[in-house]
């Protein structure tokens, strides 16, 4: 059953596709060290286990952990149960642990391609969703709202400017303080709310309350990897898939669905903006 008249890519397009090789540097401070721990869980990983299970068993896990303290905390502003935080970083650091094997597994299993890769970033793209929202609740951030909304859409921003870099540039690049750095800032943000409740983040630093720590670090990282990106791109020229800067539209439509994601939880109804 064919749903369209006329092929949806050309034989150019296909004969690129066929040809992609997934590329990425890494500089990450925190990558290195948890390379062991990677290489052993995948080693323990059934050669049965299709690396796209291994995705969406992360994402999901994410996904339920993050439901439940939004189940608790609708608005960011309540004060959910101790063990919903620490369930919430166990769901953090498994879905982080699964996303960074996954890939491995596929080299593995000998079953790498590029809709694995595409399938692998669209399911971190919907983490980025989740993740961000579940460090707000953490810091109870929903009693400054215009504050959560820039952090969940900074979180956005990072993630699709990378993804664009890695269009233009043919290679997904990662700086020092990158991703994973995020990650596991986030898996302590949980712990420490589990630990000594969320109410700890509201405590007065000089002026300013400690949640505040987390918008700083957003904006500080955002600083760092903006500059990067915008040396990536700018000095990117043609990517390997014959893109440039121009030819980002794809990758536009992914980030304003996940922006929508996070001005819906910001203005429940209506939404402040139509098409």
């Amino acid at each position: 059953m064919q749903f369209y008249k006329e092929r949806i890519l050309n034989a150019a397009q296909l004969k690129r596709l066929s040809e992609h090789k997934y590329s990425c540097s890494s500089a990450s401070l925190l990558d290195a060290w948890l390379q062991p721990w990677w290489c052993w869980l995948v080693s323990k990983t059934p050669l049965w286990l299709a690396p796209n299970l291994i995705t969406i068993l992360g994402l999901i896990i994410n996904i339920v952990t993050t439901l439940i303290l939004v189940w608790y905390s609708p608005d960011a502003r309540q004060d959910p149960p101790r063990w919903a935080f620490a369930l919430c970083a166990l769901g953090v650091f498994v879905y982080q642990s699964l996303d960074a094997i996954d890939g491995k597994q596929a080299r593995r299993t000998g079953s790498q391609s590029p809709l694995g890769e595409l399938f692998d970033h669209g399911c971190d793209s919907i983490s980025t969703v989740f993740i961000a929202l579940g460090a707000c609740i953490a810091v109870k951030l929903g009693e400054y709202p215009t504050w959560m909304f820039f952090q969940c859409f900074c979180a956005m921003t990072l993630f699709y400017c990378a993804h664009w870099q890695a269009y233009v540039t043919g290679t997904l690049k990662m700086g020092r303080i990158d991703v994973t750095e995020a990650q596991y800032t986030i898996i302590c943000i949980h712990l420490i709310s589990a630990t000594l409740g969320a109410d700890v983040w509201a405590t007065q630093v000089g002026s300013l309350e400690m949640r505040y720590s987390l918008g700083g670090a957003a904006v500080i990282g955002a600083v760092m990897t903006l500059g990067s990106l915008a040396a990536a791109l700018v000095a990117g020229g043609v990517g390997k898939n014959g893109s440039t800067v121009a030819v980002s539209a794809s990758l536009y439509c992914m980030w304003r669905g996940s922006y929508v994601s996070s001005v819906h939880y910001r203005f429940p109804s209506p939404l402040p903006f139509t098409n």
